[in-house]
């Protein structure tokens, strides 16, 4: 999958997840951070971002993948590191669907 149809409609999720909750939604780049440039983008928000994003990719994005922070560290992904997470995930899942199917 494109990493610029990724970040096209992530930052479209984004977009109408702020239209949705009636909070304005500044300009969003590569390097906007969502956690913190987006009024009210909370982690109550965020399984529900990730899971639009999803459908618009017409994939599976486990809903306990945090997308927009960093398990690790707990700073907070700009856009083009949530598209490399994403990516990644996407990989990984098909990677595993392949060995699924080769196991058969």
């Amino acid at each position: 999958m494109d990493a610029n149809f990724v970040k096209a409609k992530l930052i479209e999720v984004l977009q109408t997840v702020q239209s949705l909750s009636g909070e304005d939604c500044p300009a969003i780049d590569g390097g906007t951070k969502p956690a913190e440039a987006l009024p009210k983008f909370t982690s109550k928000v965020w399984p529900v971002a990730a899971g639009m994003l999803g459908i618009a990719l017409g994939k599976s994005i486990p809903c306990e993948a945090n997308i927009f922070v960093d398990d690790d560290t707990k700073v907070p992904l700009a856009i083009n590191q949530t598209v490399a997470l994403v990516l990644k995930i996407l990989e990984e899942q098909e990677a595993q669907e392949t060995e699924e199917v080769c196991a058969e």
